[in-house]
């Protein structure tokens, strides 16, 4: 098959700041490369501290002076719904451009498109619906709660599902009467772009969306030291995390941070087994394997260790790796280059920490591009890096358990604890283990399957803070209390009477 090039691809990708695309002011640019070629097929505006700069003082001057935080509700609930119905009527057109730049399936493309245009939908909604905390103490006193927007939102968003995850974020932080400053994945910044056209169509307002394209040590960096800026929503790998803690620390930010996962997929005898088989091969490998909450750690009971191995492999090896525009493509071609060579050299030392049963390479009909044959490794070892480490790649790492109390030493033994999946049809059991596994997230019998209403986030090394329904706008707004008093207040009466004469004034020494 030929590689699919879509029809009136940009070559040249600018920044948008103060309701125009501009080009960086120092003039720097960087290649953009498309995942199935590895050709440069465009070059993107690199932001600087000063592209930063103009960006943040645009929406600062928006957020101060503009109309955007002063709107009621559902003034600010029709441009979302508005931006909802943009996204919707271009959404093949969104997945066939997010295909090309991330190597993503183009049916699951489609998928994050439509949820991208879900959550605006949902964030409009609860703006309209939400309501605030009074609390009265009967004749003497009314308090409420009174929401104010933060400010200047900074948000800075990964490659592997770049326009759902834009979305995440500047739905919930537009709903709340923020203005934003987007800073995207460098490898990814086709689809960021698109969000101006669909933003103007909608009526926000000048100035409220900029975005500003280019490497995380430079316009990420910028962006979370920048004294405008007083929070910064981040999703990305932990190390990167760990740095904008850092940073952010200087200026006290409010920080939301979803970061890196290994997390465990825990199958027990009782299992129904085809429905856990079907929800982990999926778990692992949608998305190329490129998700924070990939179930890449499975843990089997031993009775069923053996059949679940042979059918999982046998399944693996079916899996259909191709060009992501193809409809029957399953797994897609992975990122970058970079990120292939990072993915591969896992899969090499997992050939010596554990038994290779489907995978282990490129697969032998695509000799080009980032490809990676789905990978499976049974009998590993708690301790091998690659039960240990993430790899955001097609390859799962599967062990045995023989005790409850093995599996949960297991499933929390790693760094990370973003999410958890649980297959059992012991109701005491789902429960008693899902509140003592370590993670923010659990999915008893079940992938992953989102409900915009509920927390999403991770401990330990995956992350600080959550997002998601009321938390989102939390995050996103000041929760100021208001006291009004209606009746009489005892107050002590400082200084109304004056000293004893007679009294002796004690003074200090001089």
């Amino acid at each position: 098959m030929a590689h699919y090039i879509p029809e009136n691809l940009p070559n040249r990708i600018q920044h948008y700041i103060d309701g125009e695309f501009v080009d960086s002011i120092s003039g720097s640019t960087f290649d953009v490369l498309d995942p199935v070629s590895n050709q440069n097929y465009a070059t993107a505006a690199a932001g600087q501290q000063e592209d930063i700069d103009r960006a943040v003082a645009s929406a600062k001057r928006a957020f101060d002076f503009g109309p955007w935080p002063r709107m009621l509700p559902r003034a600010r609930a029709r441009v979302l719904h508005g931006i909802a119905d943009a996204v919707e009527a271009q959404d093949s057109r969104l997945a066939e451009l997010e295909t090309f730049d991330t190597g993503l399936p183009i049916t699951q493309a489609l998928g994050q498109a439509q949820r991208a245009a879900e959550n605006f939908r949902f964030f409009a909604d609860l703006i309209v619906a939400q309501s605030d905390d009074t609390y009265k103490v009967p004749g003497r006193q009314v308090n409420y709660v009174n929401r104010k927007p933060k400010g200047v939102a900074g948000l800075i968003t990964p490659w592997n599902t770049p326009f759902m995850l834009e979305s995440w974020k500047l739905a919930p932080a537009l709903a709340s009467g923020c203005t934003v400053v987007l800073k995207p994945a460098e490898f990814t910044p086709l689809s960021a772009s698109l969000w101006a056209s669909i933003f103007e169509e909608a009526g926000l307002p000048k100035g409220v969306f900029n975005l500003v394209h280019g490497l995380g040590e430079q316009a990420g960096d910028a962006l979370v030291k920048h004294p405008d800026v007083p929070l910064i929503s981040f999703t990305g790998e932990s190390s990167t995390g760990q740095t904008i803690f850092a940073n952010c620390a200087v200026n006290l930010k409010g920080m939301s941070m979803e970061l890196g996962g290994k997390s465990p997929a825990i199958v027990f005898a009782d299992a129904d087994l085809d429905a856990a088989i079907d929800s982990t091969l999926f778990g692992v490998f949608s998305l190329n394997g490129e998700r924070c909450t990939a179930g890449s750690r499975i843990l089997v009971e031993r009775p069923i260790y053996a059949e679940f191995l042979e059918r999982y492999a046998a399944r693996a090896k079916n899996i259909i790796v191709g060009d992501p525009h193809d409809e029957r493509t399953e797994v897609g071609a992975l990122v970058h280059p970079e990120h292939y060579d990072k993915v591969m050299s896992y899969v090499e030392i997992g050939k010596s920490e554990g038994r290779l049963l489907a995978g282990g390479g490129r697969p032998d009909h695509l000799p080009d591009g980032n490809y990676v044959s789905p990978t499976v490794f049974a009998d590993v070892a708690a301790d091998a890096r690659i039960f240990q480490e993430e790899i955001f790649g097609p390859v799962v790492a599967i062990t045995p358990f023989d005790t409850d109390e093995e599996a949960l030493e297991l499933a929390n033994g790693v760094r990370y604890g973003l999410a958890a999946y649980i297959w059992t049809q012991d109701l005491t059991r789902a429960h008693t283990f899902a509140q003592a596994v370590e993670s923010g997230m659990v999915w008893l019998n079940s992938h992953n399957v989102r409900d915009l209403r509920t927390p999403f986030g991770g401990v330990k090394a995956s992350g600080l803070g959550h997002e998601g329904g009321y938390r989102s706008i939390d995050f996103y707004t000041d929760q100021q209390a208001v006291h009004i008093t209606i009746g009489d207040v005892h107050t002590a009466r400082f200084g109304a009477t004056a000293p004893d004469d007679a009294a002796p004034v004690v003074t200090a020494n001089p």
